[in-house]
């Protein structure tokens, strides 16, 4: 199996992305669990204006893809990106998020968009 390298430049500007704390935890959340912009800000207490800009930055870096299901825009881990092993390294360091998900659900926000 290939492992694939990254250019320094190109691994320090993903790198700089994942120092943030909100980006850091979207990009745990989003390693098992697909999600709207509606349920990050939920989750993090942010502006809608806020978590979009935090997913415009990931999606620019070719971390983050989105998949429109009707009239909403679902975001996942872009699995298929040239960065993806350095950036599943990273995650797998850290502990779940699933919880910030199950809490949502518990009060009833997780499927705000269907």
């Amino acid at each position: 199996m290939k492992v694939s390298t990254v250019e320094v430049e190109k691994a320090a500007s993903i790198l700089k992305l994942l120092g943030d704390k909100t980006r850091l935890t979207m990009l745990k959340i989003l390693d098992n669990n697909d999600c709207c912009v509606c349920e990050f800000v939920e989750i993090f207490k942010m502006s809608q204006p806020a978590i979009s800009q935090h997913i415009r930055k990931l999606k620019d870096a070719d971390v983050v893809r989105e998949a429109r299901r009707g009239q909403w825009i679902i975001y996942s881990l872009n699995k298929a990106s040239d960065y993806y092993p350095l950036v599943k390294d990273v995650l797998d360091h850290l502990p779940s998020q699933d919880y910030k998900l199950k809490e949502l659900e518990e009060q009833g926000l997780r499927i705000s968009c269907e």
